[in-house]
């Protein structure tokens, strides 16, 4: 049995699991189905070892270097 995973853009109330900073980066567990949230440093800190566990890895910190659009008055 396959389990379809809506995949939905992170936003700042999703928090990182292991420091409570804004989440950027989804881990779905292959084994649970569960999901950890990481901010981009914790994500790269347990990339190597947690990928490979993952039926998905969405990263999202690239919108870390996006400019904020500017709002006209």
């Amino acid at each position: 049995m396959t389990t379809a995973v809506a995949t939905r853009e992170l936003t700042a109330l999703d928090r990182c699991d292991r420091c409570g900073a804004q989440a950027y980066v989804r881990a779905v567990l292959q084994s649970s189905g569960g999901e950890l949230l990481f901010c981009g440093h914790h994500a790269r800190a347990v990339e190597a070892n947690l990928k490979p566990l993952t039926s998905e890895w969405q990263d999202e910190t690239q919108r870390l270097h996006e400019k904020p659009a500017v709002v006209a008055d």
